[in-house]
């Protein structure tokens, strides 16, 4: 991932020690630096301190940010003390950016209470924020309402704030691919395309015939096919898999490269269950897995949705994101769950991984037509899952996100599986099964659903369920 970029306001008012200020603004950019944020802010040439106070400073703040837009992902706002709440106010306002805020206001100290080093803070932010509610500028808050810009805490304030612009910015006119329709089994993945694109997602549909007529045009000797046939064999053991399908896999893969790069998708949704196998003659689940690892995330099942809650994880953590099934029970243990997919999970969930036949529906197409699934147990970590729908009854996008963690809990099955541990399961699914949610929920191994929450919640303007 790029650097996120930071626009710096440091808050300042005269009625209180500006010398605070000064001090606030080297502190916030000193740790912003150390921890591998870039910053724009302005110098201690363009106004006193390089703090924001007064409507003329407010104007030049506003121009800086304006000029550097495109590299701006979010605003932090500091106030070593009380701070200028309309001076705030408007270098946002007049800067022109639609990009998340983080409010952060440094603590008095007990012993340092007199007119010379009292801050005020605690009291400015709420005047800060006061004023940007007027304004109808949506914000984010630091965990704690006061919190030490060089504390542990406030590094994971900013950690959280730094997958939210992630989120906001990547959401921002991104471009999923529709590779073949959906399958009519499974009316679960119906979706709005409307819906997504008044939030800025646009999906580009193609039929899989095209895909698979460009594939037959190919003999397999094009530098193309044998590149993508060589990463498929570095990707996963294929032992026991015949030549011809992983010929197939290899030009079907191609053609869906070639296809993505023209028309600049960010992830794809392909049809599956069960076409392509009875007609083509493979799983396209070692291509999607390996699309998913390199961080181009791709759904089985032409789940758009899906394939949007995977970006979104994939966004907030930097890391693969899956598709699974909320598939078992796991014994009689309320918290306990089996997610399981054929699958095409990404390599980097499992333990060990290999290429196999799909199992379910190999009885009804052949072994010899199902090759290309990757296989294994997924690997015991924190997770974080999300699940957004368009909810076209209401004309919303609506979502739930939540944490819990894989466990090394015995069970002997196939496909890509693993033991889910989470907090109030029965609460969550009971929510999932009246709010009318699909069974299949993106995952990644990460802790981030406070900052996804927040970004879709506060950013994005979505119908969120946060569970706890």
């Amino acid at each position: 991932m790029k650097k996120t970029t930071f626009g710096v306001i440091v808050g300042n008012r005269g009625f209180f020690p500006d010398h605070l200020a000064k001090s606030g603004r080297k502190d916030i950019l000193d740790v912003l630096r150390k921890n591998g944020y870039n910053t724009v802010a302005l110098s201690i040439q363009d106004t006193k301190y390089g703090a924001v106070e007064t409507f003329e400073e407010a104007k030049k703040c506003a121009a800086l940010f304006a000029s550097k837009a495109d590299s701006i992902d979010g605003i932090i706002v500091t106030l070593p003390n009380f701070g200028d709440e309309k001076g705030v106010a408007e270098a946002i306002k007049r800067c022109g950016l639609n990009v998340p805020i983080l409010i952060q206001a440094e603590p008095d100290v007990a012993g340092k209470m007199t007119i010379k080093d009292r801050r005020d803070s605690f009291c400015g932010k709420i005047s800060a924020c006061n004023n940007l509610r007027q304004a109808g500028i949506p914000f984010t808050l630091t965990n704690s309402h006061t919190v030490k810009v060089n504390s542990p805490e406030f590094k994971n304030d900013l950690d959280d704030f730094a997958s939210v612009c992630r989120i906001v910015r990547g959401l921002e006119n991104v471009r999923f691919g529709a590779i073949g329709s959906r399958p009519a089994a499974f009316n679960t993945v119906r979706y709005s395309e409307k819906l997504l694109e008044l939030s800025g997602i646009t999906v580009e549909t193609v039929d899989l015939y095209e895909i698979i007529g460009k594939v037959d045009l190919l003999s397999g000797k094009e530098k193309g096919v044998k590149n993508k046939l060589n990463a498929i064999k570095k990707y996963v053991p294929t032992k026991g898999i015949s030549d011809d399908a992983l010929l197939k896999m290899a030009k079907f893969g191609y053609v869906v490269d070639q296809w993505v790069k023209a028309n600049q998708i960010s992830g794809t949704a392909i049809q599956c269950w069960t076409a392509i196998e009875e007609f083509f003659g493979v799983v396209p689940c070692t291509l999607m897995s390996m699309m998913s690892d390199s961080l181009m995330p791709s759904a089985c099942e032409v789940d758009v949705t899906g394939l949007l809650g995977m970006y979104i994880l994939q966004l907030a953590s930097g890391t693969p994101s899956a598709l699974l099934d909320w598939n078992n029970n796991y014994g009689n243990d309320p918290d306990k769950c089996i997610l399981f997919h054929c699958s095409n999970l990404p390599k980097s969930f499992f333990k060990t991984a290999k290429m196999d036949y799909q199992e379910i529906i190999a009885g009804a197409v052949g072994m010899e037509n199902t090759y290309g699934t990757v296989v294994g147990r997924i690997a015991a970590k924190p997770t974080t899952f999300c699940r957004p729908s368009t909810d076209d009854a209401d004309g919303i996008i609506s979502a739930y996100v939540g944490e819990g963690k894989f466990t090394n809990d015995k069970l002997d099955t196939f496909g890509g599986y693993g033991v889910m541990q989470i907090p109030n399961l029965q609460t969550l699914m009971q929510y999932v099964c009246r709010m009318g949610f699909e069974h299949h929920v993106p995952m990644n191994m990460c802790e981030k659903a406070d900052a996804i929450a927040e970004a879709l919640d506060t950013y994005m303007g979505w119908d969120v369920y946060r569970h706890v």
